[in-house]
């Protein structure tokens, strides 16, 4: 009796196994919907359904000799089942059985991914809430700027996250076609009845036109897809990689008991995860690339695509469901350093409220260019001399004009730039 498939791990999704069992899962429901037809005798039928199974072994076999996967497969198919085998791929292509295999192992590897990506998601929610109130110092151009939370930034991770979820829902969608159509998609040896048969019974949606193929435009859909995904979790990873560098180490990679480093320096703890997801996110984005030149295909149908695919469409959902883990172990046991937040914000002397002075003056009636040239003035001297920036400033006698003390110490309270943290994290639905 046949078995039909279910739905593995990514690993075995891309298994022979896995995909031969689709194939014949495709090619017994297009023997039943032709006999629903009157087309295949039911009692052949019968035999079909009951007899029908492969060996991997032997397909090898056979293909080595015929040097075609789907004739070797057939031939494997038709040992078990003898002479009704003739019923069987019945006015068939062979990317009938193909295309519309293919589509369920991309379907099946985007809804694991999917699974993937809100676990991530979940992750990041949590520490976001966690961390919604813990000061850092926000930098632009790699330099201090003015003050965030650690919160912030993981809510906007959760933010691309929730963009990254909708897109996969789009790609599986768009992914999620069939097509039993024949060599040139005119249906001239078998009924359209067939194809919407089996799309339906296999959970997809027959396509509205094909030519022997499915048009690879859904394919490449589906890689830039993983690629931005990858891209984002490479911007992640990046985040974290110079959080952990000596000489700011805000945040880390959770460094277990008896984890080695360096094999000559044993003081190391390295962002080695992070930099793995850097290193394969670049993979991603090179298959998206090769999964855009399989577009272009001549006229009806041209083999190019199809060494390309069996590459780098397993190799993308492979990679993909392992960074995405990668990165949610990361993320789950990341080490962060508060304290040490506050200290990288205080370095800088108080520049980072520059922007809070600028204002203030202003709108106490000084000219803005004015405004500007004196705090950049006193700003460039407390970066020359590392000296206090509010000092500097009250030690001016045209600051003192605009400005008095408390309203000074009161610019340099770093919860001026955190009044609407809440708001944001209810805007991101946190």
């Amino acid at each position: 009796m046949i078995q039909r498939y279910t739905r593995p791990d990514m690993g075995t999704i891309w298994e022979d196994e896995n995909k031969f069992r689709i194939w014949l899962t495709i090619e017994i429901l297009a023997c039943e919907a032709q006999t629903v037809l009157g087309i295949i005798p039911k009692e052949a039928f019968d035999v079909i359904k009951q007899k029908a199974n492969f060996s991997i072994k032997r397909i090898d076999e056979i293909e080595r000799e015929v040097k075609h996967d789907v004739i070797a497969f057939l031939t494997c198919v038709g040992e078990y089942v003898g002479p009704e085998s003739r019923y069987i791929h019945l006015g068939m292509t062979s990317s009938d059985v193909l295309d519309t295999a293919l589509s369920v192992q991309m379907k099946q590897s985007g809804e694991l991914l999917l699974r993937d990506l809100e676990r991530l998601r979940d992750v990041l929610a949590q520490r976001a809430k966690e961390f919604k109130h813990t000061v850092m110092i926000g930098r632009t151009h790699g330099i201090h700027a003015e003050p965030i939370t650690f919160g912030l930034k993981l809510a906007l991770w959760y933010s691309e996250i929730l963009r990254n979820i909708e897109r996969l829902k789009s790609a599986i969608h768009t992914i999620s076609v069939g097509k039993i159509s024949g060599a040139v998609g005119t249906y001239q040896h078998i009924d359209p009845f067939v194809e919407q048969y089996v799309c339906e019974k296999l959970g997809l949606t027959p396509a509205l036109v094909s030519t022997q193929i499915l048009q690879r435009d859904r394919h490449a859909e589906f890689m830039t897809t993983l690629a931005l995904i990858g891209a984002s979790l490479e911007k992640f990873a990046v985040e974290i990689r110079h959080l952990q560098r000596t000489e700011v180490l805000e945040a880390e990679e959770f460094f277990s008991k008896g984890q080695k480093g360096s094999s000559a320096m044993p003081h190391k703890r390295n962002p080695v995860i992070c930099e793995r997801i850097s290193g394969l996110a670049r993979l991603l984005r090179s298959n998206a690339i090769a999964a855009l030149e399989n577009v272009a295909l001549w006229h009806e149908r041209d083999i190019s695509h199809s060494s390309v695919e069996r590459v780098i469409i397993p190799d993308s959902c492979i990679v993909l469901d392992y960074i995405l883990n990668d990165m949610t172990r990361v993320l789950e046991t990341l080490l962060v350093y508060p304290d040490r937040m506050l200290e990288n914000l205080n370095r800088t002397h108080g520049l980072i409220f520059s922007q809070e002075v600028l204002l203030a003056l202003t709108k106490k009636g000084m000219r803005r260019e004015e405004a500007y040239r004196i705090v950049q003035s006193i700003a460039m001297q407390v970066w020359q001399e590392r000296t206090d920036f509010k000092n500097l400033l009250m030690e001016n006698k045209t600051v003192q004009q605009y400005l008095n003390a408390d309203e000074l110490d009161e610019l340099f309270n770093p919860q001026r730039s955190l009044k609407h943290v809440d708001t944001i994290f209810q805007r991101v639905g946190l």
